[in-house]
């Protein structure tokens, strides 16, 4: 089912791109991360964007890949919004309240978060990686469970230090 995931979620995406690349970037480097939880979570991992970014229904990845793939894809996609903050807002309340099988969801989201945050260290994306600065700790406070996946965390917690992280000024050679 992970190639069936892969292949959906590839189709699904189509030529959206992921800042300057496909956005098979982002999805490889999220299900990369999520390979130490399992098959499961890295269907997810695929998966996803899909609902928020396409236009793939809930009921459709429920069809395709059972209840539990679904409920975690919903709880990833950010309700409506006027805004960023009020999109972040509702996701984060709706991820606090998440126990059970369900918690996949935020091993997951966890991924996703470092993934983003890796990529805008690499390509030095200084606005992007502040904003997720200022929410880390409202995402965190939502989303992390004790055990779940703490290697993610600590990697996230660390990269997103002020102290300790400096990002690189773009050249300006010719």
């Amino acid at each position: 089912m992970l190639d069936e995931a892969r292949s959906f979620a590839l189709t699904a995406h189509g030529s959206q791109m992921y800042g300057d690349r496909p956005y098979a970037f982002h999805l490889e480097a999220v299900v990369g991360l999520l390979s130490p939880y399992g098959a499961e979570a890295q269907i997810v991992g695929y998966l996803h964007d899909v609902v928020e970014d396409t236009k793939i229904s809930e009921s459709e990845i429920r069809e395709r890949f059972g209840p539990l793939i679904a409920d975690c894809v919903s709880l990833l996609t950010d309700a409506p919004g006027a805004n960023r903050a009020e999109r972040k807002a509702s996701t984060y309340a709706r991820l606090a309240t998440v126990s059970g099988a369900t918690e996949l969801a935020l091993v997951v989201k966890a991924a996703d978060r470092l993934a983003n945050v890796r990529s805008c260290i690499a390509d030095q994306r200084h606005r992007l990686w502040e904003v997720y600065r200022k929410e880390h700790p409202c995402f965190r406070q939502a989303a992390y469970r004790d055990g779940l996946c703490d290697p993610l965390w600590a990697e996230l917690d660390a990269l997103l230090e002020v102290s300790s992280l400096i990002l690189p000024k773009k050249s300006t050679r010719v």
